[in-house]
């Protein structure tokens, strides 16, 4: 359990290693490279690495452009505020399914529902490309750094030093657009590690403007190593650096970037489900839901803890899968819970955790097996919800949960497209447990009552698997440091790609 009590990690994000004014070029005399070190061995010079570098980046964009991923953007537009720097004004939610051959994006990823949420897919409510003006395809075009011209010509190298990023070595470049090479260069840093040369990160943006409506995105782009010698572009987190526009010249905006499913071997897309097992395995096949795996063991202990302290012994047996998408949703289908990704990832303790675990439990104990969920009595599962969790181990620290709850409901209508429908049903809990917590302060640095978006979970972009990312709390000197539901710079653990061991 002492995976969920990372408490204060979105601090470590706020100050993380993404800094755009660190992507200028140094400016060095150009036989330099000549007289510098070698990068990885004696016999290899820093030219001979340059055009490593260039080959495998050509051969990696050859290799991009064979698959077709699940691509998944969220962006809130900022504004400043007193005291608090640039805050979240509103949101906006892109997922959809890439084609990075033609650096177009297929928006019909989820059917579009206004009204109600579809009995038989509990996810019908998300759509496409929801309330956004911002082009999906300028997202997808930063997992490259130039697609079309990435060479000599066009391009001035400078070896700056030497870097682990995570597990991986990798030596470190500075590259600016020569003069005449176009619109649309990259300018920036780029990391690559020392085995194949492969470019694994790169932080900058793409100069001179090349949009039609002036804007340039500054971005941090990262590859992970999904199988052997193949990296594939995953996280992406981008923010607005220019907009020309006066009568808007006070907004901004940053957004996160994923993109998965590299693995998947059917993306067909019917709508039409109904037994719970055809429904997690549509779900899992068209790359939605994560296969089995470490985190549904965590979400699956602390329903044991529930039912156990509560004397309960329900059959068959409660299962838990986690819904990948970053949207905050918690639905049950049958007697699995399913929760996503966002949600899991903005939980500041177990305490909230088993709250919302909690919430399905409780639908789960008060549907009759001829009931489906969308005419199940709330008030009725309500009630069973908060005599769950009197009588959990989690009924001295129910403070917790109750500020989470508190700043869903603050932020719900601002970040309408992270927070959604998929958690309506969770008002009237929230109203009954407020009085166990002291009011929301914004102001006060010790209260964490969410995490910031993407703070905790690691998603594996070839296997759909996910992973808990570890690290100790740090204090908190401000109460800006917080972002809870903020978007927030990728930190990802880079490693190498290991083969499992023969088989005995």
């Amino acid at each position: 359990m002492c995976a969920w009590k990372n408490h204060l990690l979105s601090a470590f994000l706020t100050g993380a290693l993404f800094c755009i004014g660190s992507a200028q070029a140094q400016t060095q005399p150009a036989d330099a490279q000549e007289s510098a070190p070698a990068v990885n061995s004696p016999s290899i010079t820093v030219n001979q690495a340059i055009d490593r570098i260039i080959e495998r980046e050509t051969y990696e964009i050859s290799v991009i452009r064979q698959f077709n991923p699940i691509i998944e953007t969220y962006i809130q537009d900022l504004k400043p505020e007193p005291g608090m720097g640039a805050v979240p004004v509103r949101d906006h939610y892109l997922l959809g399914q890439a084609d990075p051959s033609k650096e177009t994006v297929d928006s019909s990823m989820l059917a579009k529902s206004k009204d109600k949420r579809d009995p038989f897919n509990p996810i019908s409510h998300l759509s496409g490309f929801t309330g956004s003006s911002h082009a999906p395809e300028s997202f997808l075009k930063l997992i490259y750094t130039d697609s079309k011209e990435f060479d000599r010509q066009h391009y001035q190298f400078q070896f700056v030093r030497r870097e682990f990023l995570g597990e991986v070595r990798c030596v470190v470049f500075d590259l600016t657009p020569l003069a005449g090479s176009g619109n649309g260069r990259f300018k920036g840093r780029i990391w690559v590690e020392d085995q194949k040369y492969t470019i694994v990160r790169f932080n900058g943006t793409h100069t001179p403007l090349a949009a039609i409506n002036g804007v340039s995105f500054a971005f941090d782009s990262w590859r992970l190593n999904v199988r052997p010698d193949l990296w594939l572009p995953s996280d992406i987190f981008s923010q607005q650096s220019e907009l020309k526009n006066s009568l808007v010249d006070h907004v901004r905006f940053k957004s996160q970037t994923r993109l998965w499913g590299y693995g998947l071997k059917n993306s067909a897309h019917d709508q039409r489900m109904t037994a719970e097992p055809m429904v997690l395995d549509h779900l899992q096949r068209i790359g939605l839901l994560a296969p089995p795996g470490e985190v549904d063991k965590v979400l699956e202990t602390v329903v044991n803890n529930l039912e156990v302290t509560n004397n309960l012994d329900i059959q068959p047996e409660i299962r838990c899968r986690v819904l990948l998408t970053g949207t905050f949703e918690s639905f049950s289908i049958g007697h699995t819970i399913v929760l996503s990704r966002g949600l899991l990832d903005a939980l500041p303790d177990e305490a909230s955790l088993a709250t919302m675990l909690a919430q399905e439990l409780g639908t789960i104990i008060v549907a009759r097996p001829e009931t489906d969920q969308s005419r199940i009595n709330v008030d009725l599962a309500n009630n069973k919800v908060i005599e769950l969790l009197q009588h959990s181990p989690y009924k001295d620290k129910l403070h917790s949960a109750a500020l989470f709850l508190q700043q869903l409901d603050a932020q719900q209508k601002v970040l309408s497209r992270l927070i959604g429908p998929g958690l309506a049903n969770k008002t009237v809990l929230a109203t009954r447990l407020m009085s166990l917590a002291p009011n929301l302060q914004a102001q006060k640095p010790d209260q964490m009552a969410a995490l910031s978006v993407g703070a905790r979970i690691q998603l594996d972009p070839w296997s759909d698997q996910l992973g808990l990312l570890k690290s100790k709390p740090v204090a908190l000197t401000s109460s800006r440091e917080k972002m809870p539901f903020e978007v927030a710079p990728f930190i990802p653990l880079l490693t190498r790609h290991k083969l499992p061991p023969p088989p005995q």
